[in-house]
C-alpha cells in the first residue's frame, strides 16, 4: 500500500504551518483512504522519522515523500537524503522510500504562483476601472 508523507521545513511560529496543514486536509478530503502524514524538518513535530514510522505501522510498503519546499536547496539536497538513508536502514526492504522533487520545482506549482501573482495586478486594474 502506498502512503504520502508531506515534508515541510518547520518554524517556531505555529501559524507558519497553516498552509501545509490545509494541503494535508484537502488531500485527506479528496483521498480519505490514503495513508497521509505531515512532517517537519525542524522546530515542529512530528519529524520525518516519526511520521514515516506511523505510515509504516499503517501497512505502507511504499511511501512517497513530497518536499513542501519552493526549491531544491540545501535542505532537499543535504538534509533529506541522510534521513531517508536512516529509514532505509531501519526498515530494510519492507518499505520503499520515494523522494520526489520539491513542490516549487514542479511546473504546475510555478504556474499557480504565476497566476496568483498576476491576479493582484488584475484585481488592482479592475478596481481602478
Amino acid at each position: 500500500m502506498d502512503g504520502l508523507l508531506l515534508f515541510a521545513h518547520g518554524a517556531r511560529d505555529p501559524d507558519w504551518a497553516r498552509p501545509f496543514i490545509e494541503v494535508a486536509r484537502r488531500i485527506a478530503l479528496q483521498r480519505p483512504e490514503l495513508p497521509l502524514a505531515l512532517a517537519y524538518l525542524e522546530f515542529m513535530q512530528p519529524g520525518l522519522e516519526e511520521a514515516a514510522q506511523q505510515l509504516a505501522a499503517r501497512g505502507c510498503s511504499r511511501i512517497h515523500i513530497v518536499p513542501m519546499f519552493l526549491g531544491t536547496g540545501g535542505h532537499v539536497r543535504r538534509d533529506i537524503p541522510p534521513l531517508i538513508e536512516r529509514l532505509t536502514q531501519q526498515f530494510g526492504s519492507t518499505v520503499e522510500w520515494l523522494l520526489h522533487p520539491a513542490l516549487g520545482d514542479q511546473d504546475r506549482v510555478m504556474q499557480a504562483m504565476t497566476d496568483a501573482s498576476l491576479a493582484w495586478l488584475d484585481q488592482s486594474a479592475e478596481q481602478g476601472s
